[in-house]
């Protein structure tokens, strides 16, 4: 198994560097056959099944297996079949010639493919998420859009929601201030943003977030025209309802 380091490596000497596929193979110590591969695919195409499993012996028979395992589910589980019940009665009734643990195996595969899969959500103490959204209000009798920043600590279930008039960087800073100090501290882990957005930029830490009192001077000097629909829509939509618990960043107890 060849590591991705490795992968990018042999890539980026063939295609940026002009490497030739043999001298790669020379270079890195791999086949020119695997050079070749790696040259074709941008990520690592990991194992691809090529068809159906052939179950020579088994294969006449497991519609039998699968019917007697569907009508199981209506039966009570102390009544249900084992995989050792369903290869004495393919043997017995259908003269079934094949091993018992070909049995046992496809069983145990139907087993876990009729299984309900869940994947569990666990959200540290201090881990926060943030966007932007989007609602219509009315002010002044007259109906337009507001851009709002939700600040969520999903561990706690604790929420900061605040209205502006643009969604903007200044907007961002200033939320997240606002957010912070109605949550009495800033989360630990990360503020997962939404990426499309520039001024979201990517996923960091918290502490690596711009959000300083230099952004609400920022958003002053840059945006005067906005003070008084600012000050309309904070008025109106500037905080969830919600009180947070003592300690937000702090575990469950």
């Amino acid at each position: 198994m060849y590591t991705v380091e490795l992968y990018q490596r042999i890539r980026r000497a063939c295609h940026v560097e002009g490497m030739s596929v043999r001298e790669a193979a020379r270079v890195f110590g791999v086949h020119r056959g695997t050079v070749r591969k790696m040259l074709r695919f941008s990520i690592p195409p990991g194992y691809q099944k090529q068809g159906e499993r052939v179950r020579p012996k088994l294969g006449p028979y497991t519609g039998m297996i699968e019917r007697i395992l569907e009508e199981d589910k209506t039966r009570p589980v102390k009544q249900r079949h084992t995989a050792l019940r369903i290869y004495e009665r393919l043997k017995d009734e259908h003269g079934f010639t094949g091993g018992y643990t070909i049995v046992k195996d496809y069983v145990r595969e139907q087993r876990v493919r009729g299984q309900e899969m869940f994947v569990p959500l666990v959200h540290p103490p201090g881990d926060a998420q943030a966007d932007f959204g989007e609602a219509l209000v009315e002010i002044g009798g007259v109906e337009q859009k507001a851009h709002f920043l939700a600040v969520d600590l999903p561990q706690s279930d604790a929420c900061f929601v605040k209205a502006y008039p643009a969604e903007t960087t200044e907007a961002f800073c200033d939320g997240h201030n606002s957010a912070f100090e109605f949550f009495g501290g800033v989360p630990s882990r990360r503020a997962r943003r939404d990426a499309h957005r520039p001024e979201a930029g990517p996923v960091a830490h918290a502490d690596e977030v711009a959000v300083h009192d230099e952004c609400r001077r920022e958003r002053d000097e840059l945006h005067p025209a906005h003070d008084e629909k600012r000050q309309a829509l904070a008025q109106g939509v500037a905080r969830h309802p919600r009180v947070p618990p003592p300690s937000l960043c702090a575990p469950r107890t």
